[in-house]
């Protein structure tokens, strides 16, 4: 979202996020692009590390170069996207903030595929990377949004395997930020009660950010009730944070029988519970939001068909996990879900 372009020397500047609403062109040109860190190094990708504790910074990233074109991806932690490759001619700059959640383990919270490295990890990526200045600063208070749920949501640390959570973060502005709790192989039960998981996340939750909660597709032998009881118990005690909590049911399985979805690949699960109604259904009856993946991802896949759809899965692997294609399809999707709500988070959608 470009806000503003000033002319420096051969360098033209472009002030994106929410730093500055409008500069006039008469006004004061800006201090000049920073010049890489110490905490940078390499050229293709150009990786980045600062020693910071766990929370959220604001990240200043001036992406293009003085004198040659680039074409530059940004990501962070594990494999979190920020920015999609953007391609930059030659004397164009551009800034852009963004807003990172940092954690420890920087993965997956229970340690899963690695822990990582303490602190904050950024690379620039893309055929050309092109990086002409780089600051991070702790942010104030921004807009959380917190995730919690399972393998198809949480920060995979390998590709091809991506949870659509690491792919939200492209969608959100400056002032808001995902911060990712889902863990590979949770239960909504599981979830709730490791210490790692959903305990740890409520600790830091506050008034007004928004928790996401996707379960159902390793609740296999949960019963209705118990099912309701860890999803309501969850709601209850983010509501008593003054949070909003979004119930998200699961997206579908690459399952197909002829042109349309197995019960399995749409959630009913192997003791006949259909896992999606009961969250439909606690959603109304706790009047909390809730975005229907399921639905809006069952249309997606049936209408591609089983070649056309297969692309958005680890084809080969298995029908529930999804490729870095596949997980910015959902991630799209959710996005979609958030935009039909009345929720703080629209302003920073895009």
């Amino acid at each position: 979202m470009a806000l503003a372009a000033l002319t420096l020397g051969a360098a033209s500047l472009v002030t994106t996020g929410f730093v500055t609403t409008g500069v006039a062109a008469s006004a004061a040109a800006p201090a000049p692009q920073p010049g890489l860190p110490a905490q940078c190094a390499g050229s293709s990708p150009i990786t980045c590390h600062f020693a910071v504790p766990p929370g959220n910074y604001t990240v200043t990233a001036w992406i293009g170069d003085a004198a040659a074109a680039g074409d530059t991806s940004m990501s962070v932690e594990a494999r979190r996207r920020i920015l999609p490759a953007v391609a930059t001619a030659p004397g164009t700059i551009t800034r852009y903030v963004f807003t990172v959640n940092v954690r420890e383990p920087e993965g997956q919270p229970t340690g899963q595929g690695g822990a990582g490295t303490p602190g904050l990890d950024i690379r620039f990526g893309g055929a050309a990377p092109r990086l002409s200045g780089l600051t991070v600063a702790p942010a104030s208070s921004p807009l959380v949004v917190y995730l919690a749920g399972d393998s198809t949501v949480c920060d995979r640390p390998a590709a091809p395997a991506t949870g659509w959570g690491q792919i939200l973060p492209t969608h959100l502005d400056a002032g808001a930020v995902v911060a990712n709790y889902a863990d590979s192989g949770e239960t909504s039960g599981s979830f709730l009660a490791s210490a790692a998981l959903f305990p740890a996340m409520l600790a830091l939750i506050k008034q007004d950010d928004l928790v996401l909660i996707q379960f159902g597709h390793n609740d296999k032998t949960t019963t209705a009730a118990d099912f309701r009881a860890n999803l309501g118990a969850m709601i209850t005690q983010v509501l008593a944070k003054g949070a909003i909590p979004v119930l998200v049911t699961p997206p579908v399985r690459h399952l197909f029988s002829g042109a349309g979805l197995t019960p399995g690949a749409l959630h009913v699960n192997s003791i006949g519970v259909d896992l999606p109604a009961e969250m439909r259904d606690l959603a109304v009856e706790m009047a909390v939001p809730l975005i229907d993946l399921t639905a809006t991802s069952q249309a997606l896949v049936e209408a591609l068909g089983p070649a056309g759809s297969a692309p958005l899965y680890l084809a080969g692997v298995d029908d529930t996990h999804f490729s870095e294609y596949g997980a910015a399809t959902m991630a799209d999707l959710v996005v979609q879900g958030l935009e039909q709500s009345d929720l703080d988070v629209v302003p920073y959608l895009h």
